[in-house]
């Protein structure tokens, strides 16, 4: 999904024929069947169109480093790379809603009673929910802070902020961006 302020402006989903039959767990875990998969392009295909779909834009994806080490490998496989930066909702979330059970995905979206159709581990239902989890997250930042629209630096770095120094990593973040305007 691409976001631009704070609205879905595309998607984008396809299924790939990994070269070989994918095992009963991933068939359980996410639906999809071999025989799903059976007439699906080939990877190097389908990872070129999302290339070049995410050109130009900065990823977010729940347990990033999960999610970018996977990216950057099929990207060089085909001898691309994406040239946006990576963010993490699972890292921001934990910083943003300490208090929730947990931080897995199904778990933020439940305790924010954020939109959701019931599917998980697919690629665009998660996608979709990540998405309305960091939309939460920079209401959520922007309701206790004065950011008119918090910028993904600060997300990124909101990360890798020690729980303790949150509120006052966003207050001085927010106080920099208004004296730079």
């Amino acid at each position: 999904m691409k976001l631009v302020h704070g609205k879905v402006v595309e998607r984008f989903q396809k299924l790939m024929y990994p070269g070989r039959r994918i095992d009963a767990f991933i068939e359980s875990y996410t639906g999809i069947t071999n025989k799903m998969l059976k007439s699906a392009p080939p990877c190097t295909e389908v990872m070129a169109e999302f290339a070049d779909f995410v050109r130009g834009f900065n990823l977010v994806a729940h347990n990033a480093s999960f999610d970018a080490r996977f990216l950057e490998a099929e990207f060089e496989r085909i001898q691309r790379h994406a040239d946006g930066l990576f963010a993490c909702s699972m890292l921001a979330a934990r910083r943003i809603y300490p208090e929730a059970p947990n931080h897995k995905l199904g778990t933020l979206v439940s305790y924010k009673d954020l939109p959701n159709d019931g599917t998980f581990h697919r690629a665009l239902a998660d996608a979709e929910m990540t998405a309305h989890l960091w939309l939460s997250m920079l209401l959520e930042i922007q309701s206790n802070h004065p950011f008119e629209a918090v910028p993904f630096c600060v997300m990124q770095k909101l990360s890798r902020t020690s729980k303790a120094k949150v509120s006052s990593f966003l207050a001085h973040e927010a106080v920099k961006l208004s004296s730079n305007e």
